[in-house]
């Protein structure tokens, strides 16, 4: 199984950007599909976006497609999410989680990480 790690979260006005990031370890992070999903105060963890093997396919949530970018490079074992024109509503702890298929219900995953916290202001 592959360790992720997320990082490169802040606060931001809104209309900014930031860029995150989740670092594997472990199994071959490119047999992975590798997906990012947000989880706000009192409000259940969803999904966000998602990237497949080889980065050729990505999907999104609605609300975020045009502004955030999924991307991978498997030679770094790292994804990215950069989330431009932030905001408020984008306010939530970000978690990044890799499974063997695209998988954008968060009840299929068993293990977390810490997630990384992104704050909006407005």
């Amino acid at each position: 199984q592959v360790q992720l790690v997320e990082s490169g979260g802040g606060l931001v006005q809104a209309g900014g950007s930031l860029r995150l990031s989740c670092t594997a370890s472990g199994r071959s992070f490119s047999t992975y599909a590798i997906h990012w999903f947000r989880q706000a105060p009192g409000q259940e963890r969803e999904f966000v976006a998602a990237i497949n093997l080889s980065g050729t396919n990505t999907y999104y949530k609605d609300s975020v497609k045009g502004r955030f970018t999924i991307s991978r490079d498997n030679a770094k074992r790292t994804a990215y999410l950069q989330m431009n024109s932030l905001k408020p509503e984008d306010t939530a702890v970000y978690y990044c989680a890799a499974a063997m298929s695209i998988t954008v219900r968060s009840s299929g995953y068993t293990d977390w990480g810490q997630g990384t916290q992104v704050t909006v202001s407005s």
